[in-house]
């Protein structure tokens, strides 16, 4: 018998096994050897087969000329993007300065005002603008918000549409009447508005974020752009639908163009002008819902977390609390529209209320009223 042991579960070919071999007796055979040395080779590997689309892409084919890309507009917008970012990033950071003073002061306002003072308030609001009815639904909606336990959540959620819809003011309400004076202007906003309003609302996020950063600041930035167009166009189209005789007799009375804008223009225009800012609102308390994948407080911030955990009770109660501020907003905001024109605002309201009984006693008590205005006058 030989001296080498049996082992049947030797390599092939190894000294151990009992199979001869022709092989040095040094020598280690490796089962696998031919397959490693075959996925090794270049030639072996599929990604280095697989044939260069980029190397082959030569023309076009023009049986199927869309099979490839043309364009490389992405490359294009990356590279535009990057050379914004580093000439004018520390640019864009001044733009912040406004728009971060106005928050926090609205914000504090908002946070620091007791809660039920605060119900009060807009329940004042709602009634010198609207009615008793609005102003008590104003109140139980604010009182639902607040037993909720999202008050804080909701002011902050309120703090930055009210900034957004103010800055969309004081940017596209004088855009909207020099587009109306100018058909030029017009023809080049209105293309920029198209661009605005049919831009998915994600889109916006990635270049607001690489020029200004992240938080409340980066989506206000993000609602003005988003939510600005309707007031734009509104604006326009209010003043553009005033009637030309009603132009026509002002201007042959001699009236001037600013007071042919604002003592003509701007109040027949006005309820349309109040439809847009109306719908400026809603698309903000949209936007900040969205916005708060940049880290934006408030509401949108819990819908977003209660996504992120799958807690739909969580979600409920951040989407509901912005349902509520939605339905709030936008009847104010009617109301406003849908004001009455035979009567002044100091006649109507709680601020009416106060007038009436101020005449009352005023008629009541004519003598002491006459002694006050004689001291009046003689000071």
């Amino acid at each position: 018998m030989s001296d080498i042991p049996d082992n049947s579960w030797a390599a092939v070919g190894h000294p151990e096994s009992g199979a001869p071999t022709d092989l040095q007796p040094d020598t280690f055979v490796d089962p696998w050897a031919a397959m490693s040395t075959n996925s090794d080779s270049g030639n072996a590997d599929w990604l280095n087969t697989a044939p260069d689309l980029s190397a082959s892409n030569t023309g076009i084919d023009w049986l199927n000329p869309f099979e490839h890309k043309i364009l490389p507009l992405d490359s294009w917008v990356n590279d535009g993007l990057t050379w914004v970012i580093g000439n004018f990033r520390e640019t864009f950071q001044h733009v912040r300065v406004p728009i971060e003073g106005t928050l926090t002061l609205v914000e504090n306002a908002l946070q620091t005002t007791p809660a039920l003072l605060t119900i009060a308030l807009f329940g004042l609001l709602a009634w010198q603008f609207s009615s008793r009815r609005l102003a008590i639904g104003a109140v139980l909606s604010l009182l639902l918000i607040g037993f909720l336990g999202v008050w804080s959540e909701a002011m902050t959620t309120l703090s930055l549409v009210l900034t957004s819809v103010g800055f969309c003011i004081v940017i596209g309400l004088p855009l909207g009447i020099l587009a109306a004076r100018s058909n030029l202007v017009e023809k080049i906003v209105r293309p920029l508005l198209d661009a605005m309003q049919t831009t998915p609302a994600f889109v916006y996020l990635v270049p607001v974020v690489m020029l200004f950063g992240i938080g409340n600041v980066a989506g206000v930035l993000v609602t003005i752009i988003f939510a600005m167009a309707p007031l734009v166009r509104l604006t326009n189209l209010g003043i553009r639908q005033v009637r030309p005789d009603l132009v026509e007799a002002s201007r042959s009375f001699g009236a001037s163009s600013w007071q042919l804008l604002t003592k003509v223009q701007l109040p027949l225009a006005l309820p349309t002008i109040m439809a847009g800012v109306n719908q400026t609102l809603m698309l903000a308390l949209s936007m900040v819902v969205i916005a708060s994948m940049i880290a934006v407080g408030g509401l949108g911030q819990m819908v977003l977390r209660g996504i992120g955990r799958l807690d739909m009770g969580l979600a409920t109660i951040g989407g509901l609390g912005i349902v509520i501020l939605a339905i709030l907003l936008d009847r104010l905001t009617q109301a406003l529209t849908k004001q009455q024109r035979n009567q002044r605002w100091y006649q109507q309201g709680p601020v009416g209320f106060v007038w009436r009984l101020m005449q009352r006693f005023v008629v009541k008590n004519p003598v002491r009223s006459n002694k006050k205005l004689t001291s009046l006058q003689g000071n």
